[in-house]
């Protein structure tokens, strides 16, 4: 099987940045960036990341609001966070080299056993086993493991298949193919069995089981929350207006991202009290809403928002209550502070007007 696997990758795999030049640094943030991120959009992140910091001194060396800016769109924002705090470490306890070693790597901010694997084997050659969603289901099908996929039983499986079948002599470029025959071939939908180069030993192929595997968890409602924020303009002796940010907690959803302020409408609250409420918690002032300033959609992981923004005026200076910091900025250096997805909407707006 391994031989199999082997010989259609050195066919027919992917062309992609990161597997060029393989060094350490290149591959482990290759893999930070493609968690749970299709590769079609990590590519361009990729390219221009390693443009601003194409080593670990660089990046170590930078600031933490400049590495998220750099992040800026991708999601799951933690990700950013311990790359920085990881490099850091590496820099300033380890010499600035990057650890071979799989148990070592596993003890570094923010890499797990799926990721240390990969970057061992792929960068070191060394013989680990990784297990991503795409090896997760080429394996499921070729055993045709009737266990949950995401169960702790299916997982203590699967990792042990993993291990076992890993080809010792190209543990790295083996993971690849993997990797590569779970993106074009084994895909979630349609797979395309009959060019598969292991479709001969693929018990779910065998057994017609293909479409039922992985068995996957059944999939929980999403909850759908009301959001508002506050778009809050200041003009005085400065002829360029000035719009209020907030610095979220260091901790959570969005750490460390800047916003327009507001929050979740709670039970009863129609949106303008929502606003009101949030705007004297968070900023100790009072709310003079004047206008609606659009609605903007987003789908996170487990969860949902919809978030209506008002344009308004506050009674007085405000304070930062519930925020880490917050700051009076132009509508020109706006695109300077890093944020989620909604606010750079409502950012991007404003600085059409």
């Amino acid at each position: 099987m391994q031989k199999k696997i082997l010989d259609w990758f050195d066919l027919n795999k992917r062309c992609l940045p990161w597997r060029d030049q393989r060094t350490p640094y290149r591959v482990w943030i290759s893999e930070i960036m493609l968690q749970q991120t299709r590769v079609e959009t990590v590519i361009p992140y990729y390219q221009r990341w390693m443009t601003q910091f194409p080593d670990i001194r660089s990046l170590a060396s930078a600031d933490e609001q400049t590495v998220l800016k750099a992040w800026e769109g991708l999601g799951y924002y933690s990700r950013a966070r311990s790359i920085y705090k990881t490099a850091g470490i590496i820099l300033h306890e380890m010499n600035g080299v990057f650890p071979a070693e799989r148990k070592t790597i596993e003890k570094l901010p923010g890499i797990g056993r799926y990721t240390a694997g990969a970057i061992a084997s792929i960068a070191f050659g060394q013989p680990a086993a990784a297990l991503d969603g795409n090896i997760r289901r080429v394996y499921s099908r070729i055993g045709d493991v009737a266990l949950p996929a995401r169960s702790t039983e299916g997982e203590k499986l699967l990792w042990r298949m993993a291990e076992d079948w890993l080809d010792r002599d190209r543990p790295g470029d083996y993971n690849e193919a993997l990797m590569d025959l779970g993106a074009l071939i084994c895909t979630p939908l349609n797979p395309l069995c009959e060019s598969c180069p292991v479709m001969s030993v693929c018990l779910a192929y065998r057994n017609q089981t293909v479409s039922q595997r992985p068995v996957l968890a059944a999939i929980k409602p999403i909850p759908h929350f009301m959001v508002t924020a506050a778009v809050i303009r200041r003009t005085g002796a400065d002829p360029t207006a000035h719009y209020l940010l907030a610095q979220r907690p260091d901790k959570g959803l969005l750490a460390n991202l800047w916003e327009f302020p507001g929050g979740k409408v709670e039970d009863g609250e129609t949106l303008e009290e929502c606003l009101r409420r949030e705007i004297r918690e968070e900023l100790g002032a009072q709310a003079v809403i004047q206008a609606p300033f659009g609605k903007y959609k987003h789908a996170y992981t487990h969860f949902r928002v919809t978030l209506s923004a008002f344009l308004c005026e506050l009674d007085r200076e405000p304070q930062p209550l519930a925020a880490q910091a917050i700051q009076w900025v132009p509508v020109s250096a706006l695109d300077q502070f890093p944020m989620g997805k909604i606010d750079r909407q409502i950012a991007l707006r404003i600085q059409s007007l």
